[in-house]
């Protein structure tokens, strides 16, 4: 196999495979730094493993590549390694959570466990020394340790036990060298020694320690290990100490004495140092330990101190890992030498460090997202990676360039050269975090939104500033964009506010000034746009927001602090829009595309604002959040379109035009803890995205080929729709689908008509409300309307008449993109009698009859008192008079007698739902 045959080195020799996805990782950006970094290569080789996110990433730094091990669905939680760094356990947390077994030689996933802790993941894992068994611990309120024997084909742990809430969160665990039968894991406060022989690890020991054991401030703990002589255990505290921990009775792999519970006590406190220690391990004959200060020192069996390396610019040591083999000679002894020498810093000013001289090479990894490398025979640190230290919100990619612009919270501003993998400049911002970026249309800017609402104009390639910051927000910069001729730059911010500033001369130069802004919104901004007027060259902007308000401001009739609006118009009834962005011209028509958070895409005339196409968007799993029309190359067919969007943790891409076709659509998830940004290379064929607080950017390679064949596969014509019904082309559901259509068409003819019936394949557009209905669709007279208008004016501008009519297969297509995605929920019904209604005797919600009533006749769209009764009695089916008539013909006497017999005084959202509307409740 694959794994049998795999040698060191050699994910790196293999030739590119062919890439079969829409979309490909390619390249990724930061690392979470609050796991470890290993060194998988020897000498002078720079492998390193780490998490970025939910990829398992081996770098190769000399080389400059990458290799992505994807199988987390989740963000991972924890990792190790074995002793020979080949195999590499991964864990998440989370909703399906999973153990993984890497092949870190082959890239192979070897072993994957499902439903380890189905709760809530895994929070600390270890491995065995001899790589066969690994420890778990899961991340639930109540903690469960699990034993796996990985190499086995069952599903089930070896052993488990679950943790007494006392023994604190346990969130570090590590397997003694010398028996894998013992390991120890340990909390802030509770340190807990494990043996296992039977299906029920014991707790062989949780000892005592705190500040009345050894009178002396013992601080919290943060790893533990096991003593090379293996008769003791270590354990680093916040105070700088180290807790000795002994057992009573001997320590030995015997059969015997594995099955006996041994005592073990904490029998010494050793201060070691005033910094907090946060890593300590065992290495051949010596301990080591790295602490807050960016200090790594080298202690005999006796504590003793051995050698201390040191820098200045060193943060707080996450992980240690040693290089696999000795830089030394062969024949040179690989243990601790006593021999010190001063180390020199090619960065950093002179320190009284001290060099392990016949130790090996390793790497640090610091809680500030620093990697460095330390060679002892040449004693001098080496950064390796540098990465944002805090979320990373902001992406842009330059127009006319192979460079993307990432920014993060901790002020750190970086642009790569993303075709050669290359960093090229950064600059620190110390006053505040970067919230979004934009270039220029030219490329000659690039306009950095900050978390205090500073704004700043930056040279795109020096990223010196080109004027002085501009802060006239009040709030966080949450969008930034330049009009096509970059002489205006928009932002939005967190007081719902829309900014403008505009390029002018001054002196006999161009500078940047503030024109004038405007508080246009009574809820979050989810997107500003410029586009350029159809009659003109003028630039036009627009805003969106949660309001459900879509603002235009007349730029060329605004004056200094005096922002015009244009128009303002609802383009919403009940959902939320979240994104905006221009139409391809694909047809005579221009229109303005929005998605909300229904998963419905809608098309807005650009003139009248009008709802012209309503249509099914992306379903999975969360709404579009973000949306762009993918750049396209002079190769790409002009009548091809592509749009690339990310949902709450996903990118994808769409193929235009929007149709409610799902197999056009394709999406990948890229950051499961939220995707914060997006952008798209000036060509298209890469795709950045950032995730915010998992620190990390994500370059996604475009393969449009692949979309298209997907799409080609789901069949053409009504085929994908038809497979979106219940049952299908042969179902039940279609065919009840037909006789409606048909009845439809007797009763635009008149039911009790002797004439001679033509039959035919269209129904007339006033029939589509009743149809609807029939099929447990109700949409409102608003949604109704737009229905209607949607297939009324489908044709007006290529032919300037009106269509009356809809056959069967256009029917189709109006029903599916309309009616809700998920069908109605009872989860929203009951979410309105919680904001409505109130808490009765019993404890449940519910709205008193006379409210409800009120409240359907005031409130929303209203309804009149006659049309209100003539829909109650007709729901519960004891309608008085004759079943045929209409609510103008209604005669509702009686029905306000019906109303209080049938329909309790107090009524709950089942009540509501089953009784009254007549759905089916789940049991």
């Amino acid at each position: 196999s694959l794994v049998w045959a795999a040698t060191p080195g050699m994910l790196f020799q293999q030739d590119k495979q062919t890439k079969f996805h829409p979309l490909n990782l390619s390249r990724v950006l930061g690392f979470n730094s609050s796991l470890a970094v290993h060194s998988l290569m020897d000498e002078e080789d720079r492998v390193l493993l780490y998490v970025s996110s939910h990829t398992v990433v081996i770098h190769d730094v000399l080389g400059n590549r990458q290799h992505h091990l994807q199988g987390h669905t989740n963000v991972i939680s924890c990792l190790c390694a074995s002793e020979d760094r080949r195999w590499v356990a991964t864990a998440d947390r989370g909703p399906d959570a999973l153990i993984i077994v890497w092949d870190s030689f082959s890239g192979i996933p070897v072993r994957t466990i499902f439903d380890s802790h189905p709760e809530d993941g895994v929070s600390a894992i270890a491995v065995s020394q001899d790589a066969k068994y690994l420890a778990t611990i899961s991340a639930g309120t109540v903690q469960r340790v699990c034993v796996w024997k990985w190499t086995s084909p069952t599903e089930k742990p070896v052993c488990s036990t679950e943790l007494r809430p006392e023994f604190g969160y346990q969130d570090y665990v590590i397997f003694n060298p010398q028996n894998p039968y013992e390991f120890v894991s340990n909390s802030k406060t509770q340190v807990i020694f494990y043996l296992w022989v039977t299906p029920e690890p014991r707790v062989n020991s949780r000892p005592h320690c705190s500040l009345q054991t050894f009178n002396s401030v013992v601080g919290h703990f943060s790893q533990s290990v096991f003593h090379f002589n293996n008769s003791q255990a270590l354990t680093g505290t916040s105070a700088g100490k180290l807790v000795v921990w002994d057992t009573v009775s001997p320590h030995t792999p015997s059969e015997e004495l594995q099955v006996k519970p041994h005592s073990v006590k904490a029998t010494k406190l050793v201060p070691m140092q005033k910094d907090s220690l946060t890593v300590l391990m065992v290495f051949e004959s010596c301990i080591v330990t790295g602490d807050v200060k960016g200090q790594v020192k080298f202690y005999d069996g006796q504590l003793q101190l051995l050698a201390c390396y040191s820098h200045s610019k060193v943060g707080p040591i996450r992980s240690i890992s040693f290089s696999k083999t000795p830089p030394d000679p062969p024949g040179a002894s690989p243990t601790c030498s006593t021999s010190y020498t001063a180390i020199s810093q090619p960065f950093s000013d002179s320190s009284n460090s001290v060099s392990l001289t016949q130790n090996r090479n390793f790497i640090l990894s610091t809680s500030d997202a620093t990697v460095l490398r330390v060679a002892t025979d040449r004693t001098n640190f080496e950064k390796v990676l540098e990465e944002a230290k805090k979320a990373v919100n902001a992406v842009a990619c330059h127009p006319r360039k192979a460079l993307v612009a990432v920014g993060s919270h901790c002020g750190l501003l970086k642009v790569w050269d993303y075709q050669q993998t290359k960093y090229l400049v950064s600059r620190i911002f110390t006053e505040a975090g970067i919230q979004c970026l934009s270039y220029d249309p030219e490329g000659y800017f690039l306009a950095a939104g900050f978390t205090d609402g500073s704004v700043y104009i930056l040279d795109a390639i020096s990223l010196q500033s080109s004027c002085k910051e501009f802060k006239f927000s009040h709030g966080p910069v949450t969008h930034i964009s330049f009009s096509h001729d970059s002489e205006y730059l928009a932002t939005a911010d967190e007081k719902y506010s829309v900014i403008v500033y505009k390029r002018v001369l001054q002196n006999g130069s161009r500078c940047w000034e503030h024109l004038a802004g405007l508080h246009s919104h009574y809820k979050p901004i989810r997107s500003i746009l410029f586009g350029v007027q159809l009659d003109s060259n003028e630039p036009r902007l627009l805003s969106l927001g949660e309001d459900r308000q879509l603002v235009e401001y007349d730029l060329n009739s605004s004056s200094k602090d005096h922002l015009v609006v244009l128009h303002r118009d609802r383009v919403e009834q009940t959902a939320v829009p979240l994104c905006l962005a221009w139409y391809p011209q694909l047809n005579t028509e221009s229109f303005i595309l929005t998605a909300n958070n229904c998963y419905k895409m809608k098309l807005y005339n650009t003139t009248t604002k009008m709802c012209r196409k309503t249509l099914l968007g992306p379903t999975y799993g969360s709404p579009l959040e973000k949306i762009q029309i993918l750049p396209t190359t002079n190769n790409t067919d002009p009548q091809k379109s592509y749009l690339a969007y990310i949902t709450k943790d996903k990118v994808g891409l769409q193929i235009l035009p929007v149709d409610g076709n799902p197999h056009k659509s394709s999406a990948f998830i890229c950051h499961p803890d939220g995707a914060s940004d997006f952008a798209s290379s000036y060509d298209g064929r890469y795709i950045f995205t950032v995730g915010g607080n998992d620190r990390t950017a994500m370059k996604w390679e475009v393969n449009l080929n692949a979309l298209d064949a997907a799409a080609s596969l789901g069949g053409e014509d009504l085929m994908p729709f038809y497979n979106l019904l219940d049952g299908g082309r042969e179902g039940e559901f279609f065919r009840e689908l037909e006789d409606y259509f048909y009845y439809a068409q007797l009763r635009s003819h008149g039911i009790e008509t002797l004439e001679t019936r033509q039959v035919s394949t269209h129904i007339p557009l006033e029939e589509i409300p009743s149809v609807m209905r029939a099929m447990g669709f109700y949409p409102s007279e608003e949604k109704i309307e737009e229905m209607i208008n949607e297939v009324k004016f489908s044709k007006y501008v290529d032919t300037g008449e009106q269509v009356t009519k809809i056959n069967l297969g256009d029917f189709i297509k109006l029903y599916i993109n309309h009616r809700p995605a998920f069908g109605l929920s009872m989860k929203k019904i009951q979410r309105a009698f919680q904001v409505l209604g109130y808490d009765n005797e019993n404890g449940d919600k519910v709205i008193d009859r006379g409210d409800l009533l009120l409240l359907l006749q005031c409130r929303g769209e209203h309804m009149t008192e006659d049309e209100l009764a003539w829909c109650l009695t007709t729901l519960m089916g004891k309608r008085p008079g004759e079943g045929g008539s209409e609510p103008d013909t209604y005669d509702p006497s009686g029905a306000a007698a019906f109303t209080e017999e049938e329909i309790p005084a107090e009524i709950t959202a089942e009540i509501f739902a089953a009784d009254i509307l007549g759905l089916p409740i789940a049991e």
